[in-house]
Protein backbone atom coordinates (compact mmCIF):
# COMPACT_ATOMS: atom_id res chain seq x y z
CA UNK A 1 0.00 0.00 0.00
CA UNK A 2 1.07 3.38 -1.08
CA UNK A 3 -0.12 6.11 1.38
CA UNK A 4 0.62 9.85 1.95
CA UNK A 5 0.77 11.70 5.39
CA UNK A 6 -1.23 14.63 5.11
CA UNK A 7 -0.71 17.12 7.97
CA UNK A 8 -2.05 20.57 9.00
CA UNK A 9 -0.26 21.85 11.75
CA UNK A 10 -2.82 24.65 13.71
CA UNK A 11 -2.23 27.10 15.98
CA UNK A 12 -3.73 24.65 18.77
CA UNK A 13 -3.61 21.05 17.45
CA UNK A 14 -1.85 19.44 14.55
CA UNK A 15 -4.28 16.92 12.17
CA UNK A 16 -2.83 14.29 10.36
CA UNK A 17 -4.80 11.96 8.14
CA UNK A 18 -2.84 8.87 6.49
CA UNK A 19 -4.73 8.65 2.82
CA UNK A 20 -3.56 5.35 0.51
CA UNK A 21 -2.51 6.93 -2.76
CA UNK A 22 -4.08 4.09 -4.85
CA UNK A 23 -7.83 4.20 -3.92
CA UNK A 24 -8.49 7.24 -2.02
CA UNK A 25 -9.40 5.66 1.00
CA UNK A 26 -8.60 7.34 4.66
CA UNK A 27 -6.55 4.94 6.16
CA UNK A 28 -6.01 6.69 9.83
CA UNK A 29 -5.85 10.00 11.73
CA UNK A 30 -4.73 11.48 14.42
CA UNK A 31 -3.66 14.73 16.28
CA UNK A 32 -1.36 16.51 18.58
CA UNK A 33 -1.33 19.64 20.06
CA UNK A 34 0.88 22.11 18.30
CA UNK A 35 4.22 22.38 20.30
CA UNK A 36 4.94 26.36 19.37
CA UNK A 37 6.20 26.56 22.98
CA UNK A 38 8.97 24.38 21.75
CA UNK A 39 9.41 23.40 18.17
CA UNK A 40 6.48 22.43 15.74
CA UNK A 41 8.39 19.72 14.66
CA UNK A 42 7.61 17.70 18.04
CA UNK A 43 4.05 17.78 17.48
CA UNK A 44 3.93 16.78 13.80
CA UNK A 45 6.35 13.70 14.66
CA UNK A 46 3.87 12.99 17.72
CA UNK A 47 0.81 13.18 15.16
CA UNK A 48 2.20 11.43 12.27
CA UNK A 49 3.57 8.59 14.77
CA UNK A 50 0.03 7.90 16.33
CA UNK A 51 -1.21 7.97 12.77
CA UNK A 52 1.18 5.74 11.40
CA UNK A 53 1.34 3.33 14.27
CA UNK A 54 0.78 -0.18 13.10
CA UNK A 55 0.53 0.34 9.45
CA UNK A 56 3.68 -0.80 8.45
CA UNK A 57 4.43 2.08 5.86
CA UNK A 58 7.95 2.60 5.41
CA UNK A 59 9.00 6.84 4.00
CA UNK A 60 5.95 7.85 2.82
CA UNK A 61 5.46 11.06 1.02
CA UNK A 62 4.52 14.33 3.31
CA UNK A 63 2.04 17.24 2.26
CA UNK A 64 2.49 19.52 5.23
CA UNK A 65 0.40 22.83 5.11
CA UNK A 66 0.60 25.18 8.37
CA UNK A 67 -1.49 28.11 10.00
CA UNK A 68 0.67 27.87 13.44
CA UNK A 69 2.43 31.35 14.57
CA UNK A 70 -0.88 33.01 13.74
CA UNK A 71 -0.37 32.02 9.57
CA UNK A 72 0.09 34.79 7.34
CA UNK A 73 -0.33 38.20 7.51
CA UNK A 74 -0.97 40.38 4.24
CA UNK A 75 -1.13 44.05 3.47
CA UNK A 76 -2.60 45.59 0.20
CA UNK A 77 -1.35 48.49 -0.99
CA UNK A 78 -3.39 49.25 -4.40
CA UNK A 79 -4.24 52.11 -6.52
CA UNK A 80 -7.72 52.97 -5.36
CA UNK A 81 -9.89 51.48 -2.65
CA UNK A 82 -13.08 50.60 -4.28
CA UNK A 83 -11.26 49.02 -7.27
CA UNK A 84 -7.62 47.64 -7.42
CA UNK A 85 -7.18 47.59 -3.39
CA UNK A 86 -10.54 45.77 -3.19
CA UNK A 87 -9.14 43.43 -5.57
CA UNK A 88 -5.78 42.61 -3.69
CA UNK A 89 -7.50 42.56 -0.49
CA UNK A 90 -9.75 39.61 -2.27
CA UNK A 91 -6.60 38.09 -3.73
CA UNK A 92 -5.43 37.98 -0.54
CA UNK A 93 -7.78 36.64 1.25
CA UNK A 94 -8.42 33.57 -1.47
CA UNK A 95 -4.85 33.12 -1.05
CA UNK A 96 -4.91 31.80 2.59
CA UNK A 97 -3.85 34.73 4.36
CA UNK A 98 -4.88 37.54 7.12
CA UNK A 99 -5.13 40.42 5.35
CA UNK A 100 -4.26 42.61 8.41
CA UNK A 101 -3.77 45.86 6.46
CA UNK A 102 -5.52 47.75 2.88
CA UNK A 103 -3.71 51.09 2.13
CA UNK A 104 -5.08 52.96 -1.37
CA UNK A 105 -3.70 56.02 -2.91
CA UNK A 106 0.35 57.33 -2.68
CA UNK A 107 2.26 55.96 0.35
CA UNK A 108 2.73 58.95 2.22
CA UNK A 109 5.14 59.05 5.98
CA UNK A 110 1.82 58.44 7.88
CA UNK A 111 0.84 55.81 5.73
CA UNK A 112 3.95 54.01 5.79
CA UNK A 113 3.64 54.08 9.87
CA UNK A 114 0.55 52.25 9.38
CA UNK A 115 1.97 49.75 7.15
CA UNK A 116 4.63 48.95 9.37
CA UNK A 117 2.36 48.91 12.45
CA UNK A 118 0.40 46.30 10.81
CA UNK A 119 3.51 43.68 11.19
CA UNK A 120 2.74 41.95 7.89
CA UNK A 121 4.42 39.05 6.41
CA UNK A 122 4.10 40.10 2.91
CA UNK A 123 2.76 43.03 1.04
CA UNK A 124 0.53 42.92 -2.05
CA UNK A 125 1.55 46.12 -4.29
CA UNK A 126 -1.43 46.18 -6.99
CA UNK A 127 -2.29 49.37 -8.64
CA UNK A 128 -3.57 49.99 -12.62
CA UNK A 129 -5.30 48.01 -14.95
CA UNK A 130 -2.72 47.01 -17.52
CA UNK A 131 -1.71 49.83 -19.61
CA UNK A 132 -3.58 52.37 -17.73
CA UNK A 133 -2.44 54.60 -15.18
CA UNK A 134 0.60 53.84 -13.78
CA UNK A 135 1.83 56.66 -11.68
CA UNK A 136 0.56 55.43 -8.11
CA UNK A 137 2.03 52.18 -8.21
CA UNK A 138 5.06 53.57 -9.60
CA UNK A 139 5.30 56.26 -6.78
CA UNK A 140 4.78 53.26 -3.96
CA UNK A 141 7.20 51.01 -5.21
CA UNK A 142 9.74 53.65 -5.00
CA UNK A 143 8.52 54.75 -1.90
CA UNK A 144 9.05 51.72 -0.63
CA UNK A 145 12.81 51.12 -1.57
CA UNK A 146 14.00 54.49 -0.39
CA UNK A 147 12.35 53.50 2.83
CA UNK A 148 14.91 50.39 2.96
CA UNK A 149 11.76 48.04 3.17
CA UNK A 150 12.45 43.96 3.86
CA UNK A 151 8.90 42.84 3.99
CA UNK A 152 8.87 40.53 1.34
CA UNK A 153 6.63 42.32 -1.33
CA UNK A 154 4.42 40.47 -4.45
CA UNK A 155 4.20 42.71 -7.21
CA UNK A 156 0.78 42.20 -9.14
CA UNK A 157 0.40 45.71 -10.76
CA UNK A 158 -0.04 47.46 -14.30
CA UNK A 159 1.98 45.11 -16.72
CA UNK A 160 3.69 47.87 -18.45
CA UNK A 161 6.08 49.34 -15.61
CA UNK A 162 5.91 45.85 -13.78
CA UNK A 163 9.56 44.92 -14.58
CA UNK A 164 11.24 48.23 -14.46
CA UNK A 165 9.53 48.80 -10.60
CA UNK A 166 11.05 44.86 -9.80
CA UNK A 167 14.22 46.39 -10.62
CA UNK A 168 13.73 49.60 -8.43
CA UNK A 169 12.66 47.12 -5.37
CA UNK A 170 15.20 44.49 -5.66
CA UNK A 171 18.52 46.99 -6.13
CA UNK A 172 16.99 48.51 -3.18
CA UNK A 173 17.02 44.94 -1.32
CA UNK A 174 13.53 44.38 -1.25
CA UNK A 175 12.98 41.05 -1.59
CA UNK A 176 10.45 41.05 -4.30
CA UNK A 177 8.45 37.87 -6.45
CA UNK A 178 6.29 38.97 -9.67
CA UNK A 179 3.37 38.20 -10.66
CA UNK A 180 0.07 39.09 -13.60
CA UNK A 181 -1.87 41.96 -12.70
CA UNK A 182 -4.66 41.22 -10.77
CA UNK A 183 -7.41 43.57 -12.49
CA UNK A 184 -6.18 43.52 -15.80
CA UNK A 185 -9.04 45.25 -16.72
CA UNK A 186 -12.36 46.74 -14.88
CA UNK A 187 -14.60 44.70 -14.13
CA UNK A 188 -11.70 41.42 -14.47
CA UNK A 189 -10.26 39.71 -11.85
CA UNK A 190 -7.35 37.87 -12.09
CA UNK A 191 -6.22 36.08 -8.81
CA UNK A 192 -4.17 32.72 -9.76
CA UNK A 193 -1.04 34.43 -10.41
CA UNK A 194 -0.88 36.39 -7.17
CA UNK A 195 -1.77 33.85 -5.47
CA UNK A 196 0.76 31.20 -6.49
CA UNK A 197 3.17 34.02 -5.85
CA UNK A 198 1.63 34.62 -2.35
CA UNK A 199 2.34 30.95 -1.78
CA UNK A 200 5.73 31.08 -2.82
CA UNK A 201 7.18 33.79 -0.56
CA UNK A 202 4.92 32.37 2.41
CA UNK A 203 6.89 28.61 1.80
CA UNK A 204 10.58 31.03 1.02
CA UNK A 205 10.41 33.76 3.82
CA UNK A 206 7.48 33.47 5.97
CA UNK A 207 7.76 29.60 7.84
CA UNK A 208 10.98 29.87 8.38
CA UNK A 209 10.82 33.46 9.65
CA UNK A 210 8.39 32.69 12.02
CA UNK A 211 11.11 30.58 14.10
CA UNK A 212 8.49 27.31 14.66
CA UNK A 213 11.51 25.41 14.29
CA UNK A 214 15.07 24.89 14.81
CA UNK A 215 16.17 23.73 12.12
CA UNK A 216 14.92 23.81 7.83
CA UNK A 217 12.81 20.74 8.07
CA UNK A 218 9.56 22.26 8.90
CA UNK A 219 10.21 24.64 6.00
CA UNK A 220 11.02 21.94 3.53
CA UNK A 221 7.70 20.28 4.47
CA UNK A 222 5.36 22.89 4.30
CA UNK A 223 3.91 23.00 0.95
CA UNK A 224 1.15 25.69 1.91
CA UNK A 225 -0.78 27.85 4.18
CA UNK A 226 -3.62 25.89 5.99
CA UNK A 227 -6.50 28.03 4.23
CA UNK A 228 -4.71 28.23 0.80
CA UNK A 229 -4.69 24.24 0.94
CA UNK A 230 -8.40 23.91 2.41
CA UNK A 231 -10.17 26.13 -0.06
CA UNK A 232 -8.09 23.80 -3.14
CA UNK A 233 -9.66 21.10 -1.13
CA UNK A 234 -13.12 23.24 -1.32
CA UNK A 235 -12.45 23.68 -5.04
CA UNK A 236 -11.89 20.46 -5.87
CA UNK A 237 -14.96 19.11 -3.86
CA UNK A 238 -16.96 21.87 -5.75
CA UNK A 239 -15.59 20.18 -9.30
CA UNK A 240 -16.75 16.88 -7.59
CA UNK A 241 -20.17 18.41 -6.63
CA UNK A 242 -20.82 19.80 -10.11
CA UNK A 243 -22.30 22.78 -8.29
CA UNK A 244 -22.24 25.39 -5.77
CA UNK A 245 -21.16 25.17 -2.04
CA UNK A 246 -20.20 26.59 1.46
CA UNK A 247 -17.85 25.84 4.11
CA UNK A 248 -18.06 27.74 7.39
CA UNK A 249 -14.61 26.48 9.35
CA UNK A 250 -15.78 27.58 12.99
CA UNK A 251 -12.04 28.11 14.93
CA UNK A 252 -10.96 28.96 18.27
CA UNK A 253 -9.95 32.67 17.34
CA UNK A 254 -11.39 33.11 13.52
CA UNK A 255 -14.68 31.25 11.95
CA UNK A 256 -13.71 31.56 7.75
CA UNK A 257 -15.93 30.70 4.94
CA UNK A 258 -15.16 29.53 1.31
CA UNK A 259 -17.94 29.91 -1.29
CA UNK A 260 -17.41 28.11 -4.45
CA UNK A 261 -19.80 29.41 -6.82
CA UNK A 262 -20.79 28.85 -10.75
CA UNK A 263 -19.47 31.88 -12.79
CA UNK A 264 -23.12 33.37 -14.78
CA UNK A 265 -23.97 36.35 -16.22
CA UNK A 266 -23.49 38.66 -13.12
CA UNK A 267 -19.56 38.45 -14.54
CA UNK A 268 -20.68 40.94 -17.51
CA UNK A 269 -23.65 42.04 -16.75
CA UNK A 270 -24.63 45.34 -15.66
CA UNK A 271 -24.47 45.49 -12.35
CA UNK A 272 -20.54 43.77 -12.23
CA UNK A 273 -18.26 44.43 -9.83
CA UNK A 274 -15.41 47.32 -11.69
CA UNK A 275 -12.91 44.85 -8.97
CA UNK A 276 -14.21 41.61 -10.68
CA UNK A 277 -16.12 38.61 -8.87
CA UNK A 278 -14.05 36.18 -7.30
CA UNK A 279 -16.13 33.03 -7.51
CA UNK A 280 -14.09 31.05 -5.48
CA UNK A 281 -13.69 33.02 -2.15
CA UNK A 282 -12.61 33.20 1.13
CA UNK A 283 -13.64 35.56 4.42
CA UNK A 284 -11.97 35.38 7.86
CA UNK A 285 -13.79 36.70 10.82
CA UNK A 286 -11.27 37.78 13.11
CA UNK A 287 -14.08 38.54 15.80
CA UNK A 288 -15.95 35.25 15.60
CA UNK A 289 -14.16 31.95 17.39
CA UNK A 290 -15.13 29.19 20.23
CA UNK A 291 -12.22 30.70 22.24
CA UNK A 292 -10.01 33.62 22.34
CA UNK A 293 -12.98 35.28 20.22
CA UNK A 294 -15.91 34.10 21.74
CA UNK A 295 -16.99 37.36 23.83
CA UNK A 296 -17.05 38.72 19.78
CA UNK A 297 -19.30 36.14 18.60
CA UNK A 298 -21.87 36.95 21.70
CA UNK A 299 -20.94 40.88 21.18
CA UNK A 300 -22.18 40.29 17.29
CA UNK A 301 -25.14 38.10 17.62
CA UNK A 302 -26.58 40.76 19.77
CA UNK A 303 -26.00 43.55 17.27
CA UNK A 304 -27.47 40.94 14.76
CA UNK A 305 -30.60 40.40 16.95
CA UNK A 306 -29.88 36.97 17.31
CA UNK A 307 -30.19 36.42 20.99
CA UNK A 308 -32.99 35.40 22.87
CA UNK A 309 -34.62 37.39 25.94
CA UNK A 310 -31.65 37.11 28.65
CA UNK A 311 -29.56 35.14 27.07
CA UNK A 312 -26.84 37.53 26.14
CA UNK A 313 -26.12 37.82 29.72
CA UNK A 314 -25.30 33.93 30.39
CA UNK A 315 -23.41 33.82 26.99
CA UNK A 316 -21.18 36.38 27.59
CA UNK A 317 -19.93 34.73 30.96
CA UNK A 318 -19.47 31.53 29.17
CA UNK A 319 -17.95 33.45 26.69
CA UNK A 320 -15.36 35.24 29.25
CA UNK A 321 -14.53 31.65 30.63
CA UNK A 322 -13.69 30.42 27.04
CA UNK A 323 -11.70 33.89 26.27
CA UNK A 324 -9.34 33.67 29.44
CA UNK A 325 -8.50 29.61 28.90
CA UNK A 326 -8.48 28.32 25.78
CA UNK A 327 -7.76 24.96 26.76
CA UNK A 328 -11.26 25.00 28.06
CA UNK A 329 -13.63 21.51 27.28
CA UNK A 330 -16.83 21.61 28.60
CA UNK A 331 -18.39 19.49 31.19
CA UNK A 332 -21.88 18.45 31.84
CA UNK A 333 -25.21 19.57 29.91
CA UNK A 334 -25.37 23.33 29.87
CA UNK A 335 -21.77 23.92 29.39
CA UNK A 336 -22.16 21.81 26.24
CA UNK A 337 -25.05 23.96 24.68
CA UNK A 338 -23.10 26.98 25.79
CA UNK A 339 -20.81 25.52 23.64
CA UNK A 340 -23.59 24.47 20.65
CA UNK A 341 -24.78 27.46 20.89
CA UNK A 342 -21.57 30.22 20.51
CA UNK A 343 -20.69 27.85 17.68
CA UNK A 344 -24.24 27.80 16.17
CA UNK A 345 -24.12 32.20 16.11
CA UNK A 346 -20.12 32.39 15.13
CA UNK A 347 -21.12 30.09 11.98
CA UNK A 348 -24.43 32.13 11.54
CA UNK A 349 -22.72 35.41 11.45
CA UNK A 350 -19.94 34.45 9.51
CA UNK A 351 -22.39 33.51 6.75
CA UNK A 352 -24.25 36.29 6.88
CA UNK A 353 -21.46 38.63 6.67
CA UNK A 354 -19.99 36.36 3.93
CA UNK A 355 -23.36 36.15 2.04
CA UNK A 356 -23.90 39.71 2.12
CA UNK A 357 -20.64 41.26 0.79
CA UNK A 358 -19.17 43.17 3.42
CA UNK A 359 -16.40 40.88 4.14
CA UNK A 360 -15.84 40.10 0.54
CA UNK A 361 -16.23 43.83 -0.54
CA UNK A 362 -18.53 42.80 -2.93
CA UNK A 363 -21.31 45.47 -3.31
CA UNK A 364 -24.14 43.36 -4.71
CA UNK A 365 -22.83 40.21 -2.21
CA UNK A 366 -22.46 36.63 -3.37
CA UNK A 367 -25.48 35.01 -4.39
CA UNK A 368 -25.99 31.28 -2.56
CA UNK A 369 -28.79 30.68 -3.63
CA UNK A 370 -27.85 27.66 -5.48
CA UNK A 371 -25.29 26.09 -3.17
CA UNK A 372 -25.99 22.26 -2.92
CA UNK A 373 -23.89 21.41 -0.08
CA UNK A 374 -23.15 23.40 2.86
CA UNK A 375 -19.67 22.15 4.81
CA UNK A 376 -19.13 22.40 8.41
CA UNK A 377 -15.81 22.26 10.16
CA UNK A 378 -13.73 23.26 12.93
CA UNK A 379 -13.21 21.01 16.03
CA UNK A 380 -16.56 22.01 17.95
CA UNK A 381 -18.34 20.72 15.06
CA UNK A 382 -16.11 17.64 14.39
CA UNK A 383 -15.97 16.54 17.99
CA UNK A 384 -19.29 16.95 18.52
CA UNK A 385 -22.32 14.21 18.19
CA UNK A 386 -23.48 13.88 14.68
CA UNK A 387 -26.63 15.05 15.03
CA UNK A 388 -25.64 18.19 16.84
CA UNK A 389 -23.49 19.33 14.40
CA UNK A 390 -26.09 18.89 11.61
CA UNK A 391 -28.81 20.73 14.03
CA UNK A 392 -25.68 23.44 14.16
CA UNK A 393 -25.55 23.78 10.21
CA UNK A 394 -29.16 23.41 9.84
CA UNK A 395 -29.79 26.51 12.18
CA UNK A 396 -27.79 28.53 9.45
CA UNK A 397 -29.34 27.28 6.95
CA UNK A 398 -33.30 28.68 8.45
CA UNK A 399 -31.62 31.73 9.20
CA UNK A 400 -34.47 33.47 7.15
CA UNK A 401 -33.97 37.09 9.45
CA UNK A 402 -29.87 37.71 7.65
CA UNK A 403 -31.00 40.06 5.04
CA UNK A 404 -29.55 37.23 2.10
CA UNK A 405 -31.59 34.86 -0.09
CA UNK A 406 -31.13 31.49 1.36
CA UNK A 407 -29.81 28.25 -0.19
CA UNK A 408 -32.91 26.67 -1.60
CA UNK A 409 -31.91 23.12 -1.63
CA UNK A 410 -28.44 22.65 0.06
CA UNK A 411 -27.38 19.88 2.38
CA UNK A 412 -25.54 20.34 5.30
CA UNK A 413 -22.24 17.79 6.02
CA UNK A 414 -20.03 18.14 8.43
CA UNK A 415 -16.01 17.24 7.74
CA UNK A 416 -15.82 14.89 10.38
CA UNK A 417 -12.45 13.28 9.34
CA UNK A 418 -10.48 16.73 8.58
CA UNK A 419 -10.34 15.81 4.97
CA UNK A 420 -10.65 19.00 3.27
CA UNK A 421 -7.23 20.23 3.48
CA UNK A 422 -5.70 16.60 3.21
CA UNK A 423 -7.26 17.01 -0.46
CA UNK A 424 -6.19 20.42 -0.54
CA UNK A 425 -2.78 19.20 -0.15
CA UNK A 426 -2.87 16.26 -2.25
CA UNK A 427 -4.39 17.92 -5.40
CA UNK A 428 -2.01 19.08 -7.29
CA UNK A 429 0.27 15.94 -7.45
CA UNK A 430 -2.57 13.47 -7.04
CA UNK A 431 -5.91 15.15 -8.43
CA UNK A 432 -8.05 11.63 -9.01
CA UNK A 433 -7.59 10.69 -5.06
CA UNK A 434 -8.14 14.19 -3.78
CA UNK A 435 -11.51 14.13 -6.25
CA UNK A 436 -12.14 10.35 -4.51
CA UNK A 437 -11.33 10.87 -0.95
CA UNK A 438 -13.28 14.66 -0.47
CA UNK A 439 -16.26 13.15 -2.34
CA UNK A 440 -16.52 9.72 -0.76
CA UNK A 441 -16.47 11.49 2.97
CA UNK A 442 -18.14 14.47 2.33
CA UNK A 443 -21.58 12.94 0.64
CA UNK A 444 -20.15 14.05 -3.68
CA UNK A 445 -20.05 10.50 -4.18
Amino acid sequence: MTVAVCADVGSTYTKVAVVDLDGGELVAAAAAPTTVGTDVLHGLDAAVAAATAGLGVRDPAWYVCSSAGGGLRLAVVGYEQLVTAQAGRRVGLSAGANVVHVAAGRLGAAELRALRAARPDVVLLVGGTDGGDAEVLTHNATRLARARWRVPVVLAGNVEVRAELAAVLAAAGVPVTVADNVLPRIGVLAPASARAAIREVFLRHVIGGKRLSRGARFARLVRAATPDAVLTGVEVLADRVGGDLAVVDVGGATTDVYSVLTPDERATGPGREVAGSLWRARTVEGDLGMRWSAPGVVRAAAEERLLGPGEQEELTRAAAVRAAEPGFLPAGAAQQAAEWRIAELAATVALRRHARGGATGERAGRDLRDVRLVVGSGGVLRHAPAGQAVQVLSAVLADHAGGWPLPRAARPVVDVEYVLAAGGLLAAEHPRVAGVLLGRHLGAD
